[in-house]
């Protein structure tokens, strides 16, 4: 099958989506997330893009790219096969860790830039990991409310600031509101995405459990355990069998609570 040319952005802005093969998880521990930011900010050298904001969730992860003197398609396949190669050694594995070609969509405006970027990071919000898009670690956007970095450097956030206001103190308050507002961001996700990873949905376990272990489960008092498991059952994307995977329930116990 042919494939389609990809959709040019005038603006140059691209939201674009990384995923695991067969939506495997491909960061395990603090070292992958940490290799996958510093092969995205070696590969930005020379100033052939900008990211403007990135989420990097257990099984696939949101860049909010602007290219230069690259283009899309090279810098993806640039970060994709420089991170593959590195954690195929690590894993003593072989053949692809990105799910094909990457999705993507343009981001023509402003409005929809800032939309885009709430609607990334607030990812780990929406997956029932944390409350606050800030208390999620490996997203950028604490480097807008000027917290640290590293790689240094790494997202450009002067941009989307600026759109907001000219002062940055006002810009990041400004931001802060518009993260907090209700809203129904729908985009390049919400087409693409079926379901959660297992580390997704562990998470949310756990957020149930009031950061409690999940290993706990199996021992809770019946009540409050099938409350916990009614609760996940209900979240969008997440299987009985990945629930009995996850918590070492039968699948009986999870379908009966």
């Amino acid at each position: 099958m042919v494939r389609t040319a990809r959709e040019k952005c005038d603006s140059g802005i691209y939201h674009v989506i990384l995923r695991g093969i067969n939506r495997q998880d491909i960061f395990y521990d603090d070292n992958d997330f940490q290799q996958f930011l510093e092969t995205v900010g070696q590969k930005k050298t020379d100033g052939q893009y900008t990211l403007y904001a990135y989420c990097l969730m257990s099984n696939h992860v949101h860049l909010l790219i602007r290219e230069h003197t690259d283009n899309i398609s090279r810098i993806m396949s640039r970060i994709g096969s420089s991170y593959a190669w590195w954690y195929n050694r690590k894993y003593d594995r072989s053949g692809h860790v990105f799910q094909g070609r990457y999705g993507s969509e343009c981001v023509e405006d402003n409005s929809y830039l800032l939309t885009v970027m709430r609607y990334i990071h607030n990812n780990p919000v929406k997956a029932g990991m944390v409350r606050e898009p800030e208390e999620y670690k490996w997203s950028s956007i604490l480097t807008y409310y000027n917290g640290r970095e590293y790689p240094v450097k790494l997202t450009e956030t002067d941009y989307i600031l600026g759109i907001i206001h000219p002062e940055r103190s006002k810009a990041i308050e400004g931001l802060r509101k518009f993260m907090r507002q209700e809203n129904n961001d729908k985009c390049l996700d919400d087409e693409i995405k079926n379901r959660k990873s297992d580390g997704e949905v562990k998470a949310e376990i756990e957020a149930l459990m009031n950061g409690e272990l999940i290993g706990k489960l199996q021992g809770m008092d019946k009540a409050q355990r099938n409350e916990i498991l009614r609760k996940i059952k209900e979240s969008e994307g997440v299987t009985l069998r990945q629930i009995a995977r996850v918590t070492g329930l039968s699948v009986n116990i999870i379908y009966s609570a």
